[in-house]
């Protein structure tokens, strides 16, 4: 019989982490510029042009509401829940970013994921990495709160946020099943299109007043437009492609690197150079990822030696496993969200 399964398109063919790296590049790319536009509009003004222009792109784009009449209520309300975590999380990251250096955002945003990471750490191995990372990330960090107290305040609230757009974005990403997600990503990204545009909604009473002298100055409207593709299209699409082939603790652990990408960004745009303390921390989060990553290729060629010796068992008629439920896996280690 002819094999009827779909070939691998050209995203298929690219590792998921490659999908990580460009949502980490452009995740403070977008930040860093929004950063020099600060003289010009006010920070929640950026912020506002940030979701908005991201929400007019998803819209001629994926046109989002030709997915609402298939969504079940539990995804609908998991599609508005992200709209609003994604509206608030931007907000006070970026009234962090406008007291703190980025490098110091972003490596508290990270601490909220060595919880998810933790929940994952089976092994002594995982629990060794996840204290180098853990160390990295404190050793970056080096808060003092007597600077700027406030600062901290919106820091550690985006932090919080962020964790929630992990469990949301995976649950979004993962809607139908992994294997759904995998072979449908474009209804994937049409949630993400609905969540920008509850988003942008949700953001316009504290933020369209701060951007309304941007649409004055073209030039600084086009700006405010570029950190919506920079910093909400092309890290968000990443990630849900990221997501849809990753496991969550994997995810989770892999956010480690972005201090380090926080750090190098910043130096190159903001020109914030990193101290003796930031080359020492993203020295031990590059470690911790290094051994956890290690961990997971020797899990994953574990997993495919079992998977081809059951393949052989059912190719000879020995041990059928049809109707038998599948075993927890490592994405299913989090409770999710009701």
């Amino acid at each position: 019989m002819p094999d009827r399964r779909q070939a691998p398109g050209r995203l298929d063919r690219l590792p998921p982490q490659s999908f990580f790296l460009v949502s980490a590049v452009f995740h403070y790319l977008g930040p860093s510029l929004a950063v020099l536009l600060f003289a010009r509009v006010e920070v929640l003004g950026v912020a506002w042009l940030r979701v908005a222009s991201a929400a007019i792109v998803f819209t001629l784009w994926r046109r989002p509401w030709r997915l609402i009449g298939r969504l079940s209520a539990g995804e609908r309300w998991n599609l508005v829940t992200m709209g609003l975590v994604l509206a608030v999380m931007n907000s006070v990251f970026y009234l962090a970013v406008d007291r703190l250096p980025l490098s110091t955002v972003g490596a508290i945003e990270f601490l909220g994921t060595v919880i998810l990471a933790a929940a994952g750490a089976r092994t002594r191995r995982n629990a060794g990495a996840l204290l180098l990372t853990t160390a990295g990330v404190v050793t970056i960090t080096s808060i003092r709160l007597t600077g700027q107290p406030l600062g901290f305040v919106f820091a550690f609230a985006n932090c919080a946020l962020f964790v929630l757009y992990i469990l949301l974005g995976h649950r979004m990403a993962n809607a139908g099943g992994r294997g759904a997600a995998q072979e449908g990503r474009p209804a994937n990204i049409d949630r993400l299109a609905g969540a920008m545009v509850v988003a942008a909604a949700v953001a316009t009473p504290w933020g369209l007043g701060g951007a309304l002298p941007a649409f004055g100055h073209p030039m600084w409207l086009l700006a405010g437009a570029g950190v919506g593709v920079c910093s909400s299209v092309i890290p968000y699409v990443a990630d849900q492609l990221a997501m849809a082939r990753l496991p969550r603790a994997t995810f989770s652990l892999m956010l480690a690197l972005l201090p380090v990408f926080a750090t190098v960004i910043g130096a190159i745009v903001l020109r914030q150079i990193p101290t003796v303390p930031d080359v020492a921390g993203i020295a031990l989060v590059v470690l911790g990822v290094a051994i956890h990553q290690g961990t997971a290729i020797h899990q994953k060629t574990t997993t495919e030696i079992n998977q081809k010796e059951q393949r052989g068992l059912r190719t000879a008629g020995i041990g059928r496993a049809d109707g038998i439920a599948d075993l927890p896996g490592h994405v299913d280690i989090l409770p999710r969200l009701k």
